[in-house]
């Protein structure tokens, strides 16, 4: 959707790369499974990225889709694009108005919840990071200078010992919200390199955006999921989790 811009050179196997990823496409919008590792987008263009690969899908006058969201980079699963402009504004309004719904697959691993469902309602502040990232949340009082309410419901799916899998669905939409809420719970998510111990549990952040419900822009409900990957599946294994 970018115009007059010159389209840049994809090579072909980024090309059939990014194509590979494709869950669903149409003429309003795409949506991919994006693998762990991708980023979403790169500070300055710099690096390879799930928007700067879009450039495969540009028309010939340097339209191309728009990002309308975004997931971590280490954060795996469902991502959609809009490839008009209409379509962009129809699927903006729904993630900013939070009416998309997003479900999430994480495994976490500490002092896991009793219960086996539940909402953390904890406000969230951003503060510089010392663990390999510019800004990281932490949890705020209401009436704290800086403070975002954010509210996360979670559900158990499978417990072992100190580990859990669970289902997380973000009522707000907060930078690192599902990470910072698990983690202020004393369970951090397996992998998480600001909020957990990173490689220490595992080789990738264990967060699957799974399922992501919104309104297409012809007006017709779209669910669109993505299945867990095999190094999560793979890692809930040895935690002796049942997927």
């Amino acid at each position: 959707m970018t115009r007059n811009r010159p389209i840049p050179h994809i090579k072909a196997e980024d090309a059939a790369y990014i194509r590979s990823l494709l869950i669903h496409e149409d003429d309003k919008l795409l949506a991919f499974n994006k693998p762990s590792g991708l980023a979403v987008q790169t500070a300055g263009g710099r690096g390879q990225s799930l928007d700067f690969l879009l450039w495969a899908f540009a028309k010939s006058n340097g339209k191309r889709p728009k990002l309308v969201h975004r997931i971590d980079s280490g954060t795996s699963g469902v991502l959609v694009v809009a490839r008009t402009k209409p379509a962009a504004a129809h699927l903006s309004e729904q993630f900013s108005g939070r009416t998309a719904r997003k479900t999430y697959t994480a495994l976490i691993s500490g002092d896991v919840p009793g219960a086996d469902s539940g909402v953390i309602a904890t406000a969230l502040k951003k503060v510089p990071s010392d663990r390999g990232g510019r800004e990281k949340m932490i949890a705020a009082t209401d009436d704290e200078r800086g403070a975002q309410s954010a509210r996360t419901a979670w559900r158990i799916l499978a417990r072992s010992g100190n580990h859990a899998m669970v289902e997380a669905r973000p009522e707000t939409g907060r930078m690192h919200q599902i990470r910072a809420h698990f983690a202020i719970m004393g369970c951090p998510i397996i992998g998480d390199r600001i909020y957990g111990t990173g490689k220490m549990s595992a080789e990738r952040l264990m967060l699957h955006a799974a399922r992501l419900e919104i309104i297409h822009p012809d007006g017709d409900p779209l669910s669109l999921s993505a299945p867990l990957p095999d190094d999560f599946v793979a890692q809930a294994k040895r935690a002796s989790l049942t997927v």
